[in-house]
C-alpha cells in the first residue's frame, strides 16, 4: 500500500517561504573551507545546523567541523543515514556573479542564486525540512534518521574517512541504508537516481631545467627549455577528440556489454541539454549515446593547468627553470588506482546496484513526487565518501540529487530553482516513507 503523504506534501507547501528562509540564512554564511580566514565561517554553518537540529528534537553532537545527528530511535523502525556538507567553494562579486553570492537572490522565473544553494546547503536543509513538515503536519516520522554533515568537503574531507570508519559500529552502527544527496539531475526536466560514480587519479609531471629563470632574449634558442618541453608531454596524453593516448589503458577497462548498451537509449538526455551546460556546441560526440558513455562508463584525460609559468596579463618574456604540469584521469571499472602510473591521489570509482531495495523504493518516491519514472544514471564526476560509506558500514548508498543540470555548481551563479527545493523536499520525505516499508527482498 501506497504511504498517505497528502498531509506532508501539503504541509510542504504551506511552509514553502519559511524553507526559503532558513536556505537564505545559510548561504549568508560564507562557509569557505578552502580559505583558512573563513575556517570560523564554516565553523559558525555548523553551529547553525547543530541549533537548527536541537530545536527541532534531535540529538546533536558537534566533533571537529562535522555534525552528527539522530531523529528517532525506535527500534521497529529502519533506520536511514543521510550525508551532507555545508562547506561551499569560494565565490566573489568580482569572479563574474550577476548577483551578490552570499545573498539569496530569486529572480521572477523562481531561480534562487547563491553560493551553496545547491552544492550542498539547499540538499542539507531539505532533511531538516522533512523532518519539521512531518511534525507541524501531525505525520509520523516513518524512520530513524541519522544524519552526518561534513563541513571540509570542498576542502578534500580530510579525516573524514578515518571518522566514517571509526564510527560505523557505534554512531552509525544500525544503519539499514545509505542516502547522499550531492549530485544533480542529468537534465532539467526529469529526475533521476545514480548508481555509478567515476574515480580520480591526480598526477603532477615537473621538468626542470637552468637553475634559474632565464631572459629569452639572452638566452631563447640556447637553452633547453622546460616550458616547450612540457607542453609536448601534456599534448601527448589525450587527443583532441578526448582519445588517451597512455598505451595499456584502454585495456583496463570494462567491456560494453550488450545490456548495458541497452540502458542508454532510453535515458532523458539530449545534445542540446549538453549545449546549455557547455554554453556553447563544442561537443566530442553528435549523438547522446557516444555522449552518455564518454561521461559515466569511459575514462577521460584533462589538463588543469601548469605551476611556474607566467599567467598574468600583459608580457613577461622569462622562460622558467621549473614548471609543473597538473592533468586528472577519471577511472571507471574494472580500473584499479594501483594500476594507474606515478598516482598522486586518487578516489576510486563506484558502482551500485540500482535493484536494491533502498533504490527501488527512491524510483516509486520520485514518481509519487514527479510524477514520472527516474532515469537510472552514473556521473562522471567522483564523490570519494560514497565508496567510504559503503565500505565502512557494509550498507548499500543511494544517491538521490535535489537541483538539476544548469545549477552550475562551483561556477559563478549557482543556483537551485524554488521548484526542486521545494519538490525535492517532499522528495526527501517521501522516499522515507517508501524506504521504510519496502521489502528487503528486492
Amino acid at each position: 500500500m501506497a504511504p498517505q503523504l497528502d498531509g506532508y506534501f501539503k504541509q510542504v507547501d504551506t511552509l514553502s517561504d519559511h524553507f526559503i528562509e532558513r536556505l537564505r540564512k545559510a548561504v549568508a554564511i560564507p562557509s569557505i573551507s578552502a580559505d583558512e580566514e573563513r575556517r570560523p565561517d564554516v565553523v559558525r554553518m555548523g553551529q547553525f545546523l547543530a541549533d537548527e537540529l536541537t530545536a527541532l528534537g534531535a540529538e546533536v553532537q558537534q566533533r571537529p567541523l562535522v555534525v552528527i545527528a539522530r531523529y528517532g530511535n525506535d527500534k521497529k523502525k529502519r533506520t536511514i543515514l543521510v550525508y551532507g556538507h555545508y562547506d561551499v567553494q569560494p565565490a566573489g562579486k568580482e569572479d563574474g556573479w550577476a548577483t551578490e553570492p552570499f545573498e539569496l537572490t530569486v529572480d521572477s522565473k523562481g531561480r534562487m542564486y547563491g553560493r551553496g544553494s545547491t552544492d550542498d546547503k539547499g540538499p542539507v536543509l531539505g532533511w531538516l525540512n522533512a523532518i519539521e513538515a512531518h511534525q507541524k503536519a501531525g505525520v509520523e516520522f516513518p524512520v530513524n534518521l541519522l544524519m552526518c554533515f561534513e563541513g571540509m568537503e570542498e576542502y578534500g574531507s580530510e579525516g573524514l574517512d578515518d571518522f566514517i570508519n571509526a564510527e560505523a559500529k557505534k554512531f552509525f552502527a544500525d544503519a539499514d541504508a545509505v542516502c547522499i544527496s550531492d549530485n544533480y539531475w542529468l537534465g532539467t526536466e526529469k529526475p533521476c537516481l545514480t548508481y555509478g560514480l567515476r574515480g580520480c587519479s591526480y598526477y603532477s609531471v615537473e621538468i626542470s631545467g637552468p637553475g634559474q629563470d632565464l631572459h629569452s632574449g639572452v638566452f631563447g634558442g640556447t637553452a633547453q627549455e622546460p616550458m616547450t618541453d612540457l607542453m609536448r608531454v601534456l599534448a601527448s596524453l589525450v587527443d583532441t577528440h578526448g582519445n588517451i593516448q597512455i598505451p595499456g589503458l584502454a585495456e583496463l577497462v570494462a567491456p560494453l556489454t550488450d545490456d548495458e548498451k541497452a540502458l542508454y537509449g532510453d535515458i532523458a538526455f539530449t545534445m542540446d541539454n549538453l549545449y546549455e551546460s557547455l554554453g556553447s556546441t563544442t561537443s566530442i560526440y553528435p549523438d547522446k549515446e557516444k555522449t552518455l558513455m564518454a561521461r559515466w562508463r569511459y575514462p577521460s584525460l584533462s589538463v588543469h593547468g601548469v605551476e611556474g609559468a607566467f599567467s598574468q596579463p600583459g608580457a613577461k618574456t622569462v622562460i622558467p627553470a621549473k614548471v609543473i604540469g597538473k592533468f586528472s584521469i577519471r577511472t571507471v571499472p574494472n580500473m584499479e588506482p594501483e594500476d594507474v602510473d606515478k598516482l598522486v591521489y586518487n578516489g576510486k570509482w563506484w558502482v551500485a546496484s540500482p535493484k536494491h531495495w533502498n533504490f527501488t523504493a527512491a524510483a516509486k518516491a520520485t514518481e509519487r513526487v514527479w510524477g514520472v519514472k527516474p532515469d537510472l544514471t552514473r556521473e562522471g564526476g567522483s564523490i570519494p565518501v560514497t565508496l567510504t560509506f559503503e565500505q565502512a558500514t557494509g550498507k548499500n548508498v543511494l544517491l538521490l540529487p535535489m537541483g538539476s543540470s544548469t545549477d552550475a555548481a562551483h561556477s559563478i551563479n549557482e543556483k537551485l530553482d524554488k521548484k526542486n527545493y521545494i519538490e525535492g523536499i517532499k522528495l526527501l520525505g517521501a522516499y522515507l516513507h517508501y524506504v521504510a516499508e519496502e521489502p528487503m527482498t528486492s
